[in-house]
């Protein structure tokens, strides 16, 4: 028999079979959930067993939303059940359950809600509600989240190294009461840690160490806002996303992209504009994968009855009755609503020519800044403008901006082989010297770089791209596959281009990459990693370029972090004991907090 995956564990339900367990079998626990790889066999009944040696097997009986949610759907039938070490290890090598698939707080759930995923939700099951967070955390929500900071704490001090499923289990378990508390966003932050832990511990392809400390910084700093009862609204959240009633609104496609997550989901998001210039989704995302995220972008768009497929509304529009509209811009699909279709417009028609004439650099900053006091993984919102391409340069293209503007990197928004996007940047990358009109995103953690969606021909240029009538003046990079004769024939005798020199990149040439280091090795190795780092001679390395350069502040932070990390006191016969982790990790957040902002300064500024 072919091995069965294991269905999605509820967070509660993992932390709950860890804490029965003996100091003795805690220790035991990683090795006995590394031995679960493989072994899961499709059982009667929709059940999932794993089999330990010839008298001992765990059952999963999955409830009616998938997941296991009860601690009575999970069995062993060895003596020590349920505080046994067989059960607790199966439960951690399954994966995660999403928090709107386990049993809401609220004796009143809502219906179909859809689970979250990194990836914009399906607007065609997501419930329409008018629920406002409350203004300012209240006694039991500052508890939770002095709960959760100190368990983020310890998760921090310990490192992907030493953050096993024991620490895994501490950290849902502060989660699940910042849940019950009312703290969805906290909560929320705390999933994304304990699954970065869990892809880094892995060593999964797609693991990347710069995202589990922005996981951590963004966890970390939620929580001490709401444990010191300052925060407002943003950082308690809501339970769901609310959606505002928005009226009559006639909105015009600018382009579709294919969404593809880690967590298996896959789909398409189209992106509108309405006639003041603010961006809307409009998104269909569900459990399928790369073959979803193909197939998605011909889908029926699922909106007040539209005739209409993805395709057409990227190059179409809509007349929107009754429309329900969140605060990030997503449209939802409310019984209400009623949705006709009508013309779109042409890239080099009003009010779309108007979105991509906006000066670059403010643009950048616009969509840097909301992207970071967005919630959760949200992105930066997407910018347009006209470049004329430089040709190729290593794993991107050179591209200046026109009328005056800065030299940009251009690179692929999705690397999966099988999507069109790597494919189409190689072939623009071919013709140096043709002009665009691009739609994309910047890339918040590179110096001017954007990472294009969309292209289209420049109005009124000669050597621009020449697209089928029926594309409506774009490409989507994701899915339509530009072909040699969109592209303008190069004139007779005339030699290839060449993209000349990069430029300066002020984020590579500043010396905070040793303070980007320095966290991201206290993610990787813990609290011992840290200070081993910045111990002796390596300490004054640290800070002294820092200094030259004017970066004082991070010098300053990072050395105060490297001392906290290796501080090691003594008890009142001298001998020494475990640090508390509360300082180290507000040492940590610290300069996570300032190397955020020095960064995204400086990435603003490379748009210049």
């Amino acid at each position: 028999m072919s091995p069965e995956p294991l269905p999605p564990v509820a967070p509660e339900v993992l932390a709950e079979a860890v804490g029965q367990l003996t100091a003795r079998l805690r220790k035991k626990l990683d090795a006995a959930v590394a031995e679960c790889a493989g072994k899961a066999l499709a059982g009667s009944g929709g059940s999932v067993e794993v089999r330990f040696g010839e008298d001992t097997l765990v059952i999963l009986r999955p409830g009616p939303s998938g997941a296991v949610t009860e601690p009575g759907q999970a069995v062993c039938s060895c003596l020590l059940a349920p505080r046994c070490l067989h059960r607790a290890a199966v439960l951690g090598a399954a994966p995660l359950a999403d928090a709107d698939t386990v049993p809401p707080a609220d004796p009143e759930p809502s219906e179909g809600t859809p689970p979250p995923v990194t990836a914009p939700l399906t607007a065609s099951s997501v419930p329409v509600t008018t629920e406002e967070a409350r203004p300012s955390p209240t006694p039991a929500q500052v508890d939770a989240a002095a709960g959760l900071w100190l368990a983020a704490a310890e998760a921090l001090a310990a490192g992907v190294t030493a953050g096993g499923t024991v620490v895994q289990a501490e950290l849902l378990r502060a989660a699940h009461s910042a849940r019950l508390a009312g703290l969805p966003r906290a909560e929320a932050a705390a999933l994304r840690v304990v699954r970065g832990l869990r892809t880094a511990r892995e060593r999964h392809r797609g693991q990347r160490l710069s995202d589990l400390t922005a996981a951590f910084r963004t966890l970390l700093a939620g929580a001490a806002a709401l444990a010191s009862g300052a925060a407002g609204a943003e950082e308690v959240g809501t339970a769901r996303r609310a959606y505002a009633e928005g009226g009559s609104l006639r909105v015009l496609g600018l382009c579709r992209e294919p969404v593809l997550s880690a967590t298996g989901y896959g789909g398409v998001t189209t992106h509108l504009l309405g006639p003041d210039g603010s961006l809307y989704t409009l998104s269909d995302v569900r459990p399928g994968g790369l073959s979803r995220a193909k197939g998605a972008g011909t889908a029926s768009v699922a909106l007040g009855g539209a005739v209409l497929d993805h395709a057409g509304l990227a190059r179409g529009g809509l007349l929107i009755a009754g429309a329900t509209v969140s605060a990030d811009g997503r449209l939802g699909a409310g019984r209400g609503v009623r949705a006709t279709p009508v013309r779109g417009a042409d890239w080099s028609q009003e009010p779309v020519a108007a979105f991509f004439a906006r000066p670059v650099r403010e643009a950048v900053a616009s969509s840097l800044d909301a992207a970071a006091s967005a919630p959760g993984d949200a992105g930066p919102a997407l910018l347009g403008c006209d470049v004329e391409v430089l040709g190729a340069a290593d794993d991107h293209l050179l591209a200046r901006v026109l009328d005056g503007g800065p030299l940009v990197r251009l690179r692929v928004a999705h690397p999966h082989p099988e999507l069109a996007h790597a494919e189409n940047l190689r072939r623009i990358g071919g013709f140096p010297g043709v002009v665009l009109r691009v739609l994309g995103r910047p890339d918040p953690d590179r110096a001017a770089t954007l990472r294009p969606l969309a292209v289209g021909p420049v109005p009124g240029a000669s050597s621009s791209l020449r697209l089928p009538e029926e594309w409506r003046g774009h490409a989507d990079l994701g899915y339509d596959r530009l072909q040699g004769d969109h592209f303008p024939r190069p004139e007779a005798g005339a030699a290839p281009g060449t993209p000349g020199p990069a430029g300066t990149d002020p984020l590579a040439d500043a010396p905070l990459w040793r303070v980007r280091r320095l966290l991201e090795t206290g993610v990787a190795g813990g609290r011992r990693a840290v200070a081993e780092a910045a111990r002796g001679a390596d300490r004054t390395a640290l800070g002294v370029p820092l200094r030259r350069a004017g970066l004082a502040g991070a010098a300053e932070l990072a050395e105060g972090l490297a001392a906290e990390a290796d501080r090691r006191p003594r008890d009142s016969f001298g001998r020494l004991v475990d640090a508390s982790p509360d300082a180290y990790a507000r040492a940590w957040l610290a300069s996570a907090v300032h190397l955020d902002a020095a960064e995204r300064a400086l990435v603003t500024a490379s748009w210049s």
